[in-house]
This record gives structure tokens, C-alpha cells and sequence, in this order.
């Protein structure tokens, strides 16, 4: 089972919250808001709009409450202590007693819940853990419950997204929000109950009509999402991520192949092999450079980043917080965050795929 807040180890803080002026300005301009979780990554471009735009992502299929439920479900999943105790506030603020908190928590069956509740819990979870991946006969169960495909999609997104948000403050050690928690558990908390959720649930437009351009990175995935802002957000994160100087194209498909191979996804793996071939990587050096963690065509900071990338997969918060403190005194604090974005958009990306089965 899952462990609960006061059971995870967590670190001390990898990197510092960075003001930067022109960042917070845009940031407030176009998401309303910055925060010390965005300031922890705001020295990477991409990693920090992905950062801010995914938690705006818009609901515009699956019911807020499952959203709601979701975010707890996820966070306690993945052991992130920023978010799980955000998320266990966020729920206090919507009205949920401890109890029931609680329960959903320890995996009980819950009279509150119905039977689709509890079967969308079930997939958030192991969507999540994907130790075994969700079967497909899962999703048919979803839809025998009621759930549509573009629900379906539409949750799958949220879940990624909650795992890219878990594992960017997770390998970051980013420091719980103490304030934020204690108001989740307070009488102030309760009174302003209403104006708390609706500000948690604020989200801003995205395109739903966009379709990724033939030859973009992992396209084929990215068109799972067709018809949800989930396609564009996706493909954006995709393009900005392997455009990014910090860290060399060749790594980053590697570390994409890491990833896809350690969860036998048959959909990623050939992605990841087609944007190596482009950096002069033969298939057969591609298997073997992802079944040793090696290559003689990788320096020494390229090689640091693929033997830590295969223990983003699965992981306990302060072993992984331990690796990457060492890896970023190897690459150095930038590389270090650019390859924390990288791993956790490539386990994202491939438990989109299970889309596909």
C-alpha cells in the first residue's frame, strides 16, 4: 500500500527558490500567480512553463470531483510530500472530513463512494504505480461504469500530469507548503471554504483542436490526445523540452528509451529510436547503449544522467533525492534541473501510451 504524509523521508531542498524578475512578471501576467515551487525551476524555460501551464491544464470532460479525488489518489501513489500534503489540504477545503480522507488513504471501500468512484480510484492508481500497467480490460471497465474515451483521455492526462508534478518536487526535494496545509486543518480554512476551492480549480484556455505536426517528438502519443487542450499542452512540453540547449538531444532520447524500456512500453521504444537515429545512433547501438547504461559515445555528464534515469521509474522520495543531489554535483545545478524535467516528462509520456494498447 501506498505510505501515508507522515511516513515519507524527505530531504533538505536540492536547489534555491530563484527570483527572476522578467519570469515573475510573465508568470502572474499569464497564470496568475508564481510560487516557490515555480522558483525552484525557473532557471530551465520549458521546465518552468510546464510547471506552471500543466497545473492550469482545463477539465473540460471528467467531473471536478474526480479531478479532485485524483490529485490525493496520485500524490500519495508517487510519495511526493509537496504535493500529497497540498493535495490532503485542497480536500479539507472542499469539504471532505478527515475520515473519509482517511479511507481513501488506507484503500478502504467507501460507502460514500459508488462502485464507478471506486473503479476510477482503482485506475488512477494504477495508472500511477504502472507495476503491472493498467490492462486494457480496465479502461472497458471505466466505460461499462459510464466513463467516455474523451473521459478516459482526459483523466490519463491528469494523471501524468499529477506525475510530472510529483516527480519534478520529489527529485527536487521542493519544501512542503506548512502554511498552506495548516489552513487546509483550520477555522479560517473552513470559512473561506468556497473562495479556496474556486481558486484551486482555476484553470485557463488551451487549444482542443490541435493536431501535432508529423516528425514532432513522440507525434504518435501526443495525437492520443486529440480533441483535449491535453494535445497541445503535451506537444508544446515535447518540442521545448528536446529543443533546449542545457542537455543534448542524443541524451534526452536516451533517456525517453530508459524509461520506455524499463515499462516494456512496444510504443516509445521506437519513437526513441527514430530521434536517435537522427543523432547518428544505429538501432542495434541504441539496444545496447539502453540495456547497459553505457556508450562509448557519451561523455562523462551524459553517462552520470543515464545511469540515474533508469531510478526515476520507481523510487522511495529520499534514495532519489539522494541520486540526484549526487548527479547534479557531476552536471552541475542547470543540467541537473533540465534532466529532472526530462525524466519526469519521459515517465509521463510513456504512461500516456498505455492509450495505445
Amino acid at each position: 500500500m501506498a505510505q501515508l504524509l507522515n511516513e515519507i523521508e524527505w530531504d533538505a531542498p536540492l536547489v534555491p527558490a530563484v527570483l527572476m524578475p522578467e519570469w515573475e512578471t510573465e508568470a502572474k501576467q499569464r497564470y496568475g500567480r508564481s510560487s516557490d515551487y515555480l522558483r525552484r525551476v525557473a532557471p530551465v524555460p520549458w521546465l518552468r512553463e510546464t510547471c506552471a501551464s500543466w497545473m492550469l491544464c482545463p477539465r473540460t470532460k471528467l467531473p471536478v470531483r474526480l479531478a479532485d479525488l485524483m490529485f490525493l489518489v496520485v500524490s500519495q501513489e508517487n510519495a511526493c510530500r509537496y504535493c500529497y500534503g497540498a493535495a490532503r489540504a485542497h480536500m479539507r477545503m472542499l469539504g471532505y472530513s478527515e475520515r473519509v480522507i482517511s479511507q481513501i488513504e488506507r484503500q478502504v471501500q467507501l460507502a460514500e463512494l459508488n462502485e464507478k468512484d471506486q473503479a476510477f480510484i482503482r485506475f488512477c492508481r494504477n495508472l500511477a504505480r504502472s507495476n503491472p500497467r493498467p490492462a486494457h480490460a480496465q479502461r472497458d471497465e471505466l466505460i461499462r461504469l459510464g466513463f467516455t474515451q474523451l473521459e478516459i483521455k482526459e483523466a490519463t492526462f491528469l494523471i501524468v500530469n499529477h506525475c510530472f508534478q510529483n516527480r519534478v518536487a520529489t527529485f527536487l526535494a521542493c519544501p512542503p507548503e506548512v502554511t498552506y496545509e495548516r489552513l487546509g486543518r483550520s477555522f479560517l480554512g473552513r470559512l473561506l471554504r468556497p473562495i479556496l476551492a474556486t481558486a484551486n480549480r482555476k484553470s485557463i484556455p488551451f487549444p482542443a483542436d490541435f493536431a501535432a505536426p508529423e516528425g514532432a517528438p513522440f507525434a504518435r502519443i501526443t495525437g492520443t490526445f486529440a480533441g483535449l487542450p491535453a494535445a497541445y499542452l503535451l506537444d508544446r512540453t515535447l518540442n521545448g523540452a528536446f529543443d533546449s540547449p542545457i542537455l543534448s538531444r542524443r541524451i534526452k532520447a536516451l533517456m525517453f528509451g530508459v524509461v520506455a524500456r524499463m515499462l516494456e512500453c512496444r510504443f516509445c521504444l521506437p519513437e526513441s529510436r527514430a530521434l536517435l537515429r537522427a543523432e547518428g545512433f544505429s538501432d542495434e547501438e541504441t539496444d545496447a547503449c539502453l540495456a547497459s547504461l553505457s556508450s562509448p559515445r557519451l561523455d562523462e555528464k551524459e553517462s552520470a544522467i543515464l545511469a540515474w534515469v533508469r531510478e526515476t521509474v520507481r523510487y522511495q522520495p529520499s534514495q532519489i533525492q539522494k541520486r540526484t543531489r549526487a548527479l547534479s554535483q557531476v552536471i552541475g545545478t542547470e543540467a541537473m534541473l533540465e534532466a529532472v524535467g526530462t525524466a519526469a516528462l519521459a515517465n509521463s509520456t510513456v504512461r500516456t501510451a498505455m492509450l495505445l494498447e
